[in-house]
């Protein structure tokens, strides 16, 4: 089973809780009192890299019909996209650079390039996601409602189609993002809304149109003659983007280390109690800047889920502070590389697809969730 008591499964005390979150506290405040033009000017440059790639992508493929210019163009614009939507679209949404009071760069202006409206994107993500982090039946992020990523999900013969279901959600991973705050089971279960259920599907059409209308019309028709390979560069744009946005997130949340919940363990839950969920529940993988910077800084996922609404660029830093706070209470800082990550991350959603009664793995001893009667080892 998912965990149950967090400090039971991990041998802290009370007073170890509470002094992890004061710790943590402090780091808080430490960053918050740094906060200067140093980051302003990063998000800034951030701000002004991506335009420029997508502005270079958009001239080159005016000669698309030449194979290296769509190849150009084409990259150019798939670095554009993937910079707006993890970098900046993501963590601006999530507030990190509200502080600056710039209306430009604010979670209440921002427009980002993908078709979920944000106004559902920081109910799903910035509250539902951020709040039940791995709670198997509160938080949707727990296999994205299609797959089966822990035991304490109850396998059901769909379940055998996850490997298609995956690649799938993969490729048109936006798609899924658009229709996530939906949420699809509680609809299915007659518990939502319709009058909420047709305002939210309204919206997204709204945004989808708008998307559509820019990626696959009004730019292409821009290109004149080249018109059809603009839109095939934009439409593989998009796919590459997908596809990183996707990796980066299932690395951050279902590699084995990053630990499910349940409900139980979240109803008495205090705020340091909190910030021990996130670090027993996220992962990180490695990466030099570069990979950082196209990653959102989410290859810290930890420090993400610690501090959701902090500067993504201060992450590196922070990490340090985090991991010391993990070796000082005998926690484990979940990390690896990119492609250990994911093969991870792969092979528990195939495997998972399949019914317990085909695996060797307990529900309590099994790597993608462990539980309190396999706890970590003991400080000594």
């Amino acid at each position: 089973m998912a965990i149950t008591d967090i400090q039971a499964y991990a041998h802290l005390t009370d007073e170890d809780v509470e002094a992890i979150g004061a710790e943590l506290d402090a780091l808080r405040r430490d960053v918050e009192a740094a906060r200067g033009d140093s980051d302003a000017e990063y998000i800034r440059r951030a701000i002004a890299l991506q335009r420029g790639l997508a502005a270079a992508g958009r001239i080159t493929l005016f000669a698309s019909a030449f194979p290296p210019a769509w190849l150009a163009g084409t990259a150019f614009l798939s670095l554009a996209k993937i910079i707006e939507n993890m970098e900046l679209g993501h963590n601006v949404i999530h507030g990190q650079w509200d502080w600056m009071n710039d209306p430009e760069i604010h979670s209440t202006n921002w427009d980002w390039d993908t078709t979920c409206p944000g106004e559902q994107w920081k109910h799903s993500h910035n509250f539902v996601h951020h709040t039940y982090t791995n709670v198997v039946g509160k938080d949707n992020d727990v296999g994205y409602g299609i797959l089966r990523v822990t035991r304490d999900q109850k396998w059901h013969p769909v379940n055998l189609g996850q490997p298609v279901y995956n690649a799938m959600l993969a490729l048109l991973f936006e798609w899924g993002v658009a229709l996530h705050d939906l949420d699809l089971e509680a609809i299915r279960k007659g518990k939502k809304d319709r009058g909420v259920v047709r305002k939210q599907l309204k919206q997204i059409g709204r945004k989808v149109g708008r998307q559509v209308a820019k990626d696959y019309l009004v730019y292409p028709a821009l290109t004149g003659p080249q018109f059809l390979s603009t839109l095939t560069a934009n439409a593989t744009a998009n796919i590459v983007r997908n596809l990183w946005s996707y990796t980066v997130i299932f690395c951050g949340h279902f590699p084995d280390g990053a630990e499910k919940f349940t409900l139980e363990e979240f109803e008495t839950e205090t705020k340091p109690q909190w910030y021990l969920r996130q670090m027993l529940g996220s992962a990180n993988f490695h990466g030099g800047r570069l990979m950082s910077f196209m990653a959102g800084n989410l290859n810290y996922q930890i420090e993400h889920h610690l501090f959701p609404d902090l500067p993504s660029s201060r992450y590196a830093e922070m990490s340090e502070r985090v991991r010391a706070l993990c070796d000082q209470y005998g926690l484990p800082y979940t990390t690896g590389s990119l492609a250990h990550q994911y093969a991870q991350t792969l092979r528990t959603i195939w495997k998972l697809s399949l019914p317990d009664s085909l695996l060797q793995k307990t529900s309590d001893d099994a790597p993608e969730t462990h539980s309190e009667k396999f706890p970590l080892p003991a400080v000594a």
